[in-house]
């Protein structure tokens, strides 16, 4: 099912409605209302009730959510409700513990692959994923891998980006600190951990004082 003209901020806010959903269910609760989930999501009540009614609303008067059909919706709406297999580019300090994270399985997500240019890191295994050499990305193409992961110097982002696309690649997260190119059916999310980190000092008081 693919639903038309959703604000992307709504979008963005469904995968944190679901983790809040996830620990509900892993605490025993069954049902939560919109007052409740919003205490734990750090949104307002009104945001969540505006953000499910794109969708029809999901809500019982007088009883709020059911967990458990919540979730499944909101897997369903974001194409959660099944396995993804993802690959990695780039294998240094970040791209070793993007391997090792096993919060991706809770969201169906396998890394199945990953790729290096450094001959020393090359067909050595982390976990149970073996390195593969980068100019082998095209092996990806006939195994249908849509997603992927970049952590590769700015340097050699687009390079990456350009081999993963052309072996069919249709959804990149890109942690590397650059803009990159790709064709308009190609949907990018780069998350830049330095520019974030850089928000913070403007919220705190100088000095670390009121």
């Amino acid at each position: 099912m693919r639903y038309r003209r959703i604000p992307n901020e709504t979008v963005r806010r469904l995968p944190l409605y679901l983790r809040c959903l996830l620990l509900l269910s892993q605490n025993g609760n069954k049902s939560v209302s919109s007052e409740g989930l919003a205490r734990i999501a750090n949104v307002n009540a009104w945001q969540i009730r505006k953000d499910f009614s794109y969708f029809g609303g999901f809500g019982i008067r007088g009883f709020g959510y059911d967990i458990g059909n919540l979730t499944g919706q909101i897997r369903k709406i974001l194409r959660l409700d099944a396995v993804h297999n993802a690959v990695l580019v780039g294998v240094g300090n970040l791209g070793s513990a993007l391997l090792a994270y096993p919060g991706f399985k809770t969201y169906g997500f396998r890394i199945v692959a990953a790729f290096d240019n450094d001959s020393g890191k090359i067909g050595k295994k982390v976990g149970d994923v073996k390195i593969e050499d980068a100019r082998r990305i095209g092996m990806l193409k006939p195994k249908c891998v849509t997603l992927a992961i970049i952590a590769v110097p700015a340097a050699a982002a687009q390079q990456a980006v350009d081999s993963l696309v052309e072996a069919g690649v249709k959804g990149i997260l890109n942690f590397s600190p650059v803009h990159i190119t790709v064709p308009k059916k190609i949907k990018v999310i780069t998350i830049d951990i330095a520019t974030e980190l850089a928000r913070l000092p403007y919220y705190i008081p100088s000095g670390g004082k009121e």
